[in-house]
């Protein structure tokens, strides 16, 4: 249940660097579900979110990440596929002190996602880079998750 606490629709505040290199806030939404059976958890992220005017001086991005339990790694298996900005990134999940760390070390910069103060109605969301094999990071993004009413 890693992931599958999840489970639902949820309301995104983004904020990160717009392309201009300022700082921007945007609205957005996240779905996330049971699938394959059961045995994996997708979820769907767009941004900005569907009722949301297009903000020009931001990088939009509309993806989907699907994660299963892997037990020979004891880890979650995650796989990150951006069609807008033509990405695909592979990562690890496990829990962290009470947070969801999740990492991409297959290409450079590496990737760090993090779900943090996790409830069962909010969460936060921080995605950072590293330049240097992990032994620094640079949060770029942030986005406040708030559970839509069922």
């Amino acid at each position: 249940m890693l992931f599958g606490q999840f489970v639902g629709s949820w309301d995104i505040e983004w904020s990160g660097p717009a392309l201009d290199g300022d700082s921007a806030q945007a609205k957005g939404e996240l779905h996330f579900g049971w699938v394959l059976g059961g045995r994996a958890v997708q979820d769907t992220w767009i941004m900005p979110g569907r009722n949301e005017v297009a903000a020009p001086n931001i990088r939009a991005f509309h993806g989907t990440t699907v994660r299963f339990y892997d037990p020979d790694l004891d880890a979650w298996r995650s796989t990150w596929i951006e069609p807008i900005n033509a990405r695909v990134r592979r990562f690890i999940g496990r829990p962290v002190d009470g947070d969801i760390v999740l990492l991409s070390d297959e290409d450079d910069p590496w990737l760090r996602w993090r779900f943090t103060e996790i409830t069962p109605s909010s969460a936060r969301w921080l995605g950072e880079t590293s330049s240097d094999e992990g032994a620094t990071w640079v949060l770029d993004e942030e986005m406040i998750l708030t559970r839509r009413p069922n």
